[in-house]
């Protein structure tokens, strides 16, 4: 047990038997269960329950289960894209990332929107003209199937995993807090909460959790940031004025998380570029009738981050100021700060806004959560076992059997990891995953669709370096390396890997491919340009 574990468990422990929990200058409910939260808690969960229902009974194919028979329209799925990516990293890490270090918490904030034009303009259109489930329809177009599909699986699974831990420890974090259950008991309700969604209602329910989640964020968000305003007159010069007056202008300027410029690059490349080989996301291109969609839908969803990336710093410093006790409260309830919007909540709202904040922030995780366990089946079920092992010839049957088996394997994966990795901030487990995404899935997807010269080998060859090299050094770090695993020091002095293994892999791509040179996939280059800029042969 590490020293941050020790401490978060005496916390804990007092939570667990105290009415009031162990801040020395709050009182909270958190930690005790609340009538108002057990209300919220159960109203959600059964109303996405329904949900699944209804979607359920028209989820029998393939297509619909794993794109929602592309029935979806572009504000849906922008709406249902905006809830995919504010995930509880956006919420409760950004928010607790702010008020614990500052500034530097804001880059978090911008780096995960500033990637939504490149996505728009760069891989949206291709993406549903080309591919059919997965990204790696898009990669393996003009190439080598078989080889290509085991890379593209593997580089995906490994971006879903890194990015689901992330989401269980929020909401192990939260239902423990909430409820005052033990941690692990927490994190096996989000899974079988989870795999309901996913292996009854498939895309359909999954896209309308999205959605109605989306929805709760960001009122709840939005009358989190009002209340925060209304106590510094409207004005958030005088909420600055306050950070600075009770933290020293240090608060406002960089040097928080990120001690160096290589580490605030790297960290910019991995959150800017990750968008672009998140599989959860890439999927939700599939859903929608034609490009055309998939570019409005981006659209849409860029316009509802931005305003939630616009708000979310002002809850994180208000409850910094306005807390009683300010940070050493919020280390109090939660050693990585997850616990910061809900206790702004309670104080500013009372009881009912606390219960209605922690019910919101466990929708999104469950469906942020529902949606990765969907993309990280389909990696195995679609591009392994139908094209790989079955050859492209299996059943509706077999294919939705196998999706199924999968999904239940991943969530199974997905709540061990979240209990190995507990007490760790959930926006910085993220910003990992996206140095993962960025380098494993983004260089291919980008060479495949632009570089008329790639080749089999080279996509190959850089996924897998991309994805082997960025884990390495992420598991070599002080992340994995001292917090969890125990170790003095790290062996990999950096916290975001993305400048050395996204550069190495777009490097190896490209060295590989001049060497290996493919005529076939060169020939088949002009038809895929045909198809992805004019849609013709587009499911």
């Amino acid at each position: 047990m590490t020293s941050i574990d020790a401490i978060q468990a005496v916390l804990l422990t007092q939570a667990a038997t105290a009415p009031a929990p162990a801040a020395e200058q709050m009182q909270s409910s958190l930690g005790s269960p609340s009538l108002m939260s057990i209300l919220f808690f159960f109203i959600i969960v059964a109303v996405t329950l329904v949900i699944t229902y209804w979607a359920a009974r028209k989820t029998k194919t393939s297509s619909e289960f794993y794109a929602a028979g592309r029935s979806v329209s572009a504000l849906q799925n922008g709406f249902a894209l905006a809830g995919d990516y504010m995930s509880a990293a956006s919420f409760l890490g950004i928010s607790g990332m702010v008020a614990l270090k500052g500034y530097d918490g804001m880059i978090y904030a911008t780096g995960w929107l500033v990637g939504w034009p490149a996505l728009m303009f760069l891989v949206a259109e291709p993406l549903r003209n080309l591919g059919k489930f997965t990204f790696a329809d898009v990669v393996a177009f003009r190439l080598r199937q078989k080889p290509v599909r085991i890379a593209a699986a593997i580089g995906g699974i490994l971006t879903v995993l890194f990015y689901t831990i992330a989401q269980m420890v929020g909401s192990g974090a939260l239902i423990q807090l909430m409820f005052g259950l033990k941690y692990e008991y927490a994190e096996l309700i989000v899974g079988v909460v989870m795999l309901a969604y996913v292996l009854f209602g498939g895309m359909l329910a999954t896209t309308w959790v999205q959605i109605i989640k989306a929805g709760l964020l960001l009122f709840g968000a939005s009358l989190l940031t009002v209340l925060v305003l209304a106590k510094f007159g409207f004005n958030p010069g005088n909420l600055y004025s306050a950070v600075v007056a009770k933290y020293g202008q240090v608060a406002l300027e960089p040097g928080g998380i990120v001690a160096s410029p290589l580490e605030a690059v790297s960290l910019g490349l991995a959150l800017m570029f990750g968008l672009l080989g998140l599989p959860h996301i890439l999927m939700r291109f599939y859903t929608v009738p034609d490009a055309k969609a998939a570019r409005k839908s981006v659209l849409y969803a860029t316009g509802l981050i931005g305003y939630f990336y616009v708000i979310i710093p002002i809850v994180g410093f208000g409850a910094a100021v306005l807390l009683p006790g300010g940070r050493s409260t919020i280390t109090g309830f939660d050693a990585g700060g997850n616990m910061t919007a809900p206790l702004l909540a309670e104080l500013l709202g009372g009881t009912a806004f606390l219960g209605f904040i922690a019910a919101v922030a466990f929708a999104t995780i469950l469906a942020v959560v529902a949606g990765l366990t969907l993309a990280g089946a389909s990696a195995y079920s679609h591009d392994i076992y139908v094209n790989v092992i079955k050859g492209g010839k299996a059943t509706e049957e077999e294919q939705v059997k196998a999706a199924k088996t999968a999904t239940i394997i991943f969530g199974v994966v997905a709540v061990g990891l979240g209990i190995l990795f507990k007490g760790q901030n959930v926006a910085f487990m993220v910003g990992l995953a996206f140095a993962i995404a960025a380098s494993a899935n983004f260089p291919a997807l980008l060479m495949s669709i632009v570089w008329k010269r790639f080749t089999t080998q080279g996509a190959v060859w850089s996924i897998l370096v991309g994805a082997f090299s960025s884990c390495a050094m992420i598991v070599l770090s002080k992340t994995v390396w001292v917090d969890v695993f125990g170790f003095a020091h790290a062996i990999f002095p950096m916290k975001n890997p993305a400048i050395f293994s996204m550069t190495g892999a777009f490097a190896v791509g490209i060295l590989v491919s001049l060497l290996t040179p493919e005529r076939e996939a060169q020939e088949k280059f002009e038809d895929e340009k045909l198809r992805t800029y004019l849609g013709v042969g587009a499911e």
